[in-house]
């Protein structure tokens, strides 16, 4: 048996413990590292892992903090933002609401094989000369107070011992620290999910040969997107892949449409067929080419506790996971990662740690708690044209406008800043549960109708710059100003929002809303057609 000392030792070497030890290391080029991962490598591209869809603080967590951004352009796919078909049961994909960019937006995201990206990650950080020991099982975790944690493992015939200061699970689903310390916590969002990977590109852009409808993308190319195929409880998800594949998902809310009829291929392509006939004929003919298939029951999911005064964490999926809609897995490993290096650096530099242990806690469950609203018994309305439209648009602006621009501008863990910013924030907060109850109610109203337009992201001014805002470079005193602002932008936006569907349906309770957007400028956020349909 060998024993060896080390700072930190990673349990998992998937996505969200390789970029740990890459940001360490990138922090502290002489700090001590062993990443244990269970998988030998290299890994296969495409039938891999989930989660291959980023947004932007995850793609500038690869891109920036990590240095990553060469491989990124050159390996994986630019991303040509999210796209949302309202298709369910319709062949013709001409003839229903679109929304999404007309062009890509200015701040990138990536579209990642995640088998490409873990063995780029794996050879990128031995060469950086963190000890990646691939093909190794943990056999044991001993957590100490004072003294070193011990962890035990196997790496084929041998056993092996390392001593560390720091442990961090980042062993995924698996939560081996979550596991052992009794750490888990369900979360009330009742969601499972089926999908597969099948060879080749599912071509969107060839599924209507009208030019008119061809021209609204510059350039036509809709299947860079995260294309989203939404009906009522449920979405589909359509992501390319760098290896040349497509990655092919069901996500439903588990009373409307059970697990158990989309937990096969086969009955998973019947329950296609019967929701989204277009797609069914896309992939019908080619499914001598699925390269996997898999599913997961009651996927969502939170935890009591993530960091420790006592030098051991949880990361990534090994935490906690929210709903793959909006794609915000690689955020909150961007956010988390952040939060333990910071941790460890005041450790390493002599500072006591424990306080800021507990509020980067704090935040992160913060952050955990106001992006878990947005799935929260939605479901239902992504069958209501005119409700989840209106709806992505606050979640988008409610994001770049506050969580976003905190992560772009480095400041998270900056706490006397965040401290000027309590009020704002947690007005921000108070909106948008409030913003939550309106859509649940105002879609539970709505009807399905809808028609053959596109709503087009780039063509709302304010929103488009919200996005290319997230690259500015601001001192304190601009960054209060800047959130601040944005606030102000979800209060007005609140206030026509809450305006329009109190208006169709005088019936909903928009009271919350008017009293936190009491100060709100009086300007029109949206244009009119963004409300696509009225009640009948």
């Amino acid at each position: 048996m060998s024993r060896v000392h080390r700072e930190v030792a990673i349990l998992g070497g998937g996505l969200a413990g390789l970029c740990l030890a890459i940001q360490l290391r990138r922090q502290d080029p002489e700090i001590g590292i062993r990443v244990l991962e269970r998988r030998a490598h290299p890994v296969p591209e495409a039938a891999f892992k989930v989660g291959e869809s980023t947004v932007e603080i995850g793609a500038h967590y690869f891109a920036e903090v990590l240095g990553l951004r060469e491989h990124l352009d050159r390996e994986q796919i630019r991303k040509f933002g999210f796209r949302f078909f309202f298709s369910h049961a319709r062949e013709a994909i001409g003839d229903c609401l679109e929304l999404g960019p007309s062009h890509v937006l200015p701040t990138p995201a990536w579209q990642i094989d995640r088998g490409r990206f873990e063995n780029f990650l794996g050879t990128h950080a031995r060469a950086m000369g963190i000890e990646f020991v691939d093909g190794a099982t943990v056999t044991g975790v001993a957590l100490g107070d004072d003294a070193p944690h011990r962890v035990d493992y196997r790496h084929g015939a041998d056993t092996h011992t390392i001593q560390a200061r720091w442990v961090v699970d980042a062993t995924g689903r698996a939560g081996v620290l979550k596991r052992q310390l009794g750490l888990a916590q369900a979360n009330a969002h009742d969601a499972n999910s089926a999908w597969f990977r099948i060879a080749g590109h599912v071509r969107i852009d060839e599924w209507c040969a009208d030019a008119a409808w061809q021209a609204r993308c510059t350039p036509p190319e809709r299947w860079r997107s995260t294309n989203h195929l939404v009906g009522p409880g449920y979405w589909v998800w359509l992501i390319p892949l760098s290896s040349g594949s497509h990655s092919v998902g069901i996500v439903a809310d588990a009373a409307m449409h059970p697990l158990a009829g989309m937990n096969t291929l086969e009955r998973a392509m019947d329950w296609l067929r019967a929701n989204q006939p277009r797609l069914a004929t896309a992939l019908e003919g080619r499914l001598d080419s699925v390269q996997d298939f898999l599913f997961f029951r009651d996927f969502s999911y939170g935890c009591r506790q993530v960091f420790s005064h006592d030098r051991w964490a949880l990361t990534g999926d090994a935490g906690l996971f929210l709903d793959p809609f909006y794609s915000p897995g690689s955020d909150f490993i961007a956010i988390g990662n952040g939060y333990i290096a910071d941790l460890i650096a005041r450790d390493r530099a002599g500072e006591p740690f424990s306080l800021h242990a507990d509020i980067y806690q704090q935040l992160y469950f913060s952050f955990y708690e106001s992006t878990l609203v947005l799935y929260q018994g939605q479901y239902p309305l992504f069958g209501r044209p005119e409700v989840l439209p209106a709806k992505i648009i606050w979640d988008y602006t409610y994001y770049w406008g506050v969580l976003a621009a905190l992560y772009f501008a480095g400041r998270l863990t900056d706490i006397a800043l965040l401290g000027r910013l309590r009020g704002e924030l947690g007005r921000a907060k108070s909106l948008n549960l409030a913003m939550q109850e309106l859509f649940r109610a105002w879609g539970e109203a709505a009807g399905d109708a809808d028609a053959p337009a596109m709503l087009d992201q780039c063509g709302v001014d304010w929103f488009a710059e919200l996005n290319r805002a997230l690259n500015d470079r601001l001192d304190d005193d601009a960054l209060v100003q800047r959130i601040g602002d944005n606030v102000a932008r979800l209060e007005a936006l609140a206030a026509e929002t809450a305006g329009t569907a109190r208006g169709r349906y005088p019936q909903l309770d928009t009271g919350a809303i008017d009293a936190l957007a009491a100060r709100a400028p009086a300007v029109a956020s949206l244009s009119a057609h963004w409300y696509p349909t009225a009640a009948a």
